[in-house]
Formats: structure tokens, sequence, C-alpha cells
């Protein structure tokens, strides 16, 4: 049954671009409120309107000095902080396409992306830009090297020391005026199941992706970016607070240890807290300061068992939001929500509806996927970049595919299952891996984990989950498993555990799953059926 909220086919309006555009906001908010603080670096300096535009517009010369055009892509290379906020909203300044590369990226995955997008010029720190030396560099000339570090040697490319002239004297006039649906940002999927691909994104996409989902903003409101800007989950936080002429607080990256201090550095009140980084600060030893900050909510996404605990324990609003790089935030829940997997109900301007693999509509409570559309135009990706046939697979019947495992319950709302490729199957049952995961990590000793399917002798699959230790804390891998006996169902219960240092993860945050299914069962890997058999 499909599902939506807007209000009888109501007309859906282009959106102005003074309130939608990059360039128009920070124009528009620097006449308005020019003292006013934008972005507060976590142990650095303070940024005011004023100061952001003045910024931007120096940048932007500097890229327009290197040949960038409107329309032009331009890639980054950038970690968090200072370069990489304004080298994005440079680009953006001049009606270009940013085009942000994952920093965890090298080889062939990053030669893929070099060549795919067709940037003639990249912003870069000086380690990253030391990749390009091993791979081909695509259609990149120049490269523009931050001053945190020497400068690699790369044959053949023009490097460059990214200076900002004093003055925006040599901005150029646009071309045209930038319209809320030109293309704004191509950003690259992980790239897990195969070679990543550029979504299309425009102005509209993103503005509905953050701005318009968070009716709760208030004018006092900060929001802390705690997760990489290269991602889209950290890049809708950043859009939303700046169209509202709101300000942000920004860390160089997620750590554990440095979280709350970040938080009661910048006055921050609310943040998304992606993948494992809600639970990493759960498994953190209890202080008396738990609750000595400024934040009033967060989102948690995937919404598992470490909510209502969060909640719990730090005295926060919990919410969740569902959102994919060639969405826009479809549907959101809170506050003060408690059931593990809910992603909500949609928001104004979408539908969805959960589908069997004949894209038929399956009954309430049966599990499917989740499939959206959206009556704003230009709400949805543009497309794949240089990909028509995974544009039209992913938009088939006039739905775009989500490749994720819902369920919708009575009361209409949508629950998170799993994705489609990580769903499990074992002696005829479908095990949800994210339901498993959130039982493993009730245990006090696993800090993160993975539960992945395996081949079995039998056929179908077997699970294998992987897990690291608490720090200081060790894994009895028997413990687990029997801790686990007592409390699944037993087609559920892993056969195999393998502890780790680390997941491998993107640079996003993202559980690289298929790295450990290529490995399989390793020597390491505790085996609870052999272990039965010896005994006897």
């Amino acid at each position: 049954m499909t599902n939506t909220t807007q209000a009888d086919n109501a007309p859906c309006a282009a959106l102005d671009p003074d309130h939608a555009v990059l360039r128009a906001m920070i124009d528009r908010y620097a006449s308005e409120r020019p003292d006013a603080p934008f972005v507060t670096f976590y142990q650095g300096e303070t940024w005011d309107f004023t100061e952001l535009r003045a910024r931007v517009r120096c940048r932007a010369a500097l890229l327009a000095s290197v040949g960038v055009a409107q329309d032009d892509t331009v890639l980054t290379f950038l970690g968090n902080g200072p370069d990489l906020l304004v080298t994005w909203f440079a680009i953006n300044y001049l009606g270009a396409v940013y085009v942000p590369v994952n920093t965890a990226l090298l080889g062939d995955p990053l030669a893929h992306i070099l060549e795919d997008a067709g940037a003639a010029v990249m912003v870069a720190a000086p380690e990253l830009a030391a990749r390009l030396a091993d791979v081909p560099a695509g259609a990149v000339q120049t490269v523009l090297l931050t001053e945190d570090g020497a400068a690699p040697d790369l044959p053949g490319l023009d490097c460059r020391a990214l200076v900002d002239p004093a003055d925006d004297s040599g901005l150029p006039d646009l071309q045209r005026p930038i319209a809320p649906w030109d293309t704004q940002a191509i950003m690259y999927t992980s790239g897990t199941t195969g070679k990543a691909k550029g979504v299309l994104s425009s102005y509209t996409q993103l503005y509905t992706m953050g701005p318009d989902a968070f009716d709760d903003v208030r004018a006092d409101d900060r929001c802390l970016i705690c997760g990489p800007i290269f991602h889209c989950g950290s890049t809708l936080y950043v859009y939303a607070m700046l169209a509202r002429g709101l300000p942000i607080g920004m860390m160089a990256e997620f750590k554990t240890d440095r979280f709350w201090d970040a938080v009661r550095e910048t006055g921050s009140t609310y943040c998304l807290l992606l993948g494992v980084m809600a639970s990493f600060l759960l498994k953190s030893p209890a202080t008396p300061r738990d609750r000595d900050h400024s934040l009033r909510k967060v989102f948690i996404v995937p919404f598992g068992e470490d909510g209502p605990a969060f909640a719990a324990r730090f005295g926060t609003q919990v919410w969740t939001i569902y959102n994919m790089t060639e969405v826009a935030s479809p549907l959101h829940a809170g506050p003060d929500i408690t059931d593990k997997g809910l992603a909500g109900t949609p928001r104004d301007w979408w539908e969805c509806k959960v589908v069997d693999e004949n894209d038929i509509d399956v009954p309430r409570g049966q599990v499917g996927e989740l499939v959206v559309r959206s009556q704003r135009p230009w709400a949805l990706m543009k497309g794949y970049h240089n990909a028509p046939e995974a544009t039209a697979q992913a938009m088939r019947n006039g739905w775009f595919h989500t490749g994720d495992s819902f369920r919708q319950d009575a009361d209409g709302r949508f629950f998170f299952v799993d994705r489609l490729k990580d769903v499990i199957r074992r002696r005829g049952e479908n095990i949800s891996s994210f339901a498993l995961e959130g039982q493993v990590l009730l245990h006090p000793d696993v800090r993160e984990c993975a539960a992945i399917a395996v081949p079995s002798e039998h056929g179908e699959d077997e699970v294998l989950i992987c897990v690291t230790p608490v720090e200081g804390h060790s894994i009895d891998a028997d413990a687990v498993l029997e801790d686990l006996t007592g409390r699944l169902p037993r087609f559920m219960v892993p056969r195999y555990l393998r502890v780790m240092d680390t997941l491998p993860k993107t640079a996003s945050g993202k559980v690289q799953k298929h790295v450990m299914r290529a490995e399989g069962v390793t020597p390491d890997t505790v085996d609870r059926a052999a272990a039965r058999r010896r005994a006897g």
C-alpha cells in the first residue's frame, strides 16, 4: 500500500533560488546576518557569515584562475576542516559541480572516480594527492595542494600550492543564474557490490534532503558535524543549517573520546550519529559528566537497540531519518522513539511503499523492498553519471528502488529490516543481519560487530559474526555464542565467530562486509559446530 503525507495532490511549485541555491544563501546571510557565526571548528576558529562569504569568494576566484567555469566538475580529496568546507562552497558559488572523493580510496576504486568524473581540477591534501602517483589520473590536469604536508611527486600533473588571492577581484560573473534544478554535486556510492556510481544531485535534492527534513530546528540550535562531509549524511546537515542561517560545529573526524568535548566547546545542540557512533559512545565508561552538555537531540541512523539507551544515559531526545545518496530523506521519526528498526513515516512530497520482486505491493507486516518517489520535481537524484542502464534499473516502473528490505506496520510506519544483499538465508529462514548485530552488541565486551553469510557444506548459508572488543576488554568467543544461544532462535545463532582488532570500513564509517565475506572462515575463526563435535 502506498503511503504519502502530501495533501490531495497539492501542486509542487519550484523552489525559490534565494532559499535553495548555495550561492544565493551565502550572499543573503552575509547581508542579513553579517556578524552571526556560521561555523566553529573544534579546537579551531569561528567564522561569521561575512568571513565565510569573503573566504568563499576568494577561493572561487582561485578556482576560476585555473580554468574552472560554470558547470565544470571539480574534485576534492580532503578531510573535514576549513579547506573542504570553503572549497565545496566555492565550487558551487561558481555554479560548478562539487565532486568529493572518499579519503579512504586508493588504487582501482580511486582511478575509476578520476576517470568517471571528468574533472580537470582537484583540490587535495598532499598525503592524499600522493595516491595519484599509483593510478591513471583520468582527466585531472591541475592539483591544488593544501599547505599541510610536503608536495608529492606527480609527473604529468600541474601541482600548485593552494594559496587564495588577497581579494575576489578575479571572480568572474556567472554565465547564467544558478537554478534549483542545476547539478550541485556528483556523490559516489560506496561501490561495495561493484564500481562506485556517481549520483547526480541537484540543489533541490540537497535542499529537500536537509533543510526541508528538520521541522524541530530552533533559532538557538547549532548542529555538530562529526561525520565526513564528503558523505551525504553530513552534507545534508551542513546545508540544512546554511539554509536557515544557523551555525554548525565541526570535528575533523568522529572520535569517541573527543565527542563530548566537541559538543561542549562548540555549544552544539543536535547531531547525526551514523552507524556505530551511538554504540561507541554507549560503550565508553560512564562519567559524572554524561549529562553535562548542550546536546538536546540526536538523529541515530539506523535506529537500533542503542537508541533508547542513549536517550536514558545522556538525557537527549532521539530521532531517526532514512536517507540514501540517491533520495532526499523520505522517512523520519521522533522524538522519543523506542522501536528498533523504525525509519518513520513519509515526509511531505514523498510516497513510499514495500514491494516484492515484481514491484507488486506486499501486505502490511510482510517484508519486501522499499521503493520511493517524490512529487517535488528534482527531489530525487537526476540519475547516475555516465550510467544510463543503472539509472533505468534503479528507476524502473516510476519508482526508485532502494535495495533495502522493509516492512510497514498496521499504523503505516516503515521499519528497516536489512540491506537486500546482506540478508542471510539459513535453514529455510531469512535472517536480518541488522537484527542479529543488535543482539550481539548487547554483550558488554563487544564494541562493534558485523554478521555475514558464509557458505555451508549443506547448502544455503552459515552465519559468521565478526566482533571487536571494547577497549580494555577481551572477548570469550564461547561465552558470546552461549549468551546468544539463550536469547535467539536456533536458526539465528551464529556458527562462526571471529575476533578482530577493527572491522574494515569506508572513511564514512560504513562497515565493508564484502571484505569479510571474501575472507570467509579464517584460521582464527571459532567454529561452534566443530567444538560440539569435538565435545562429543
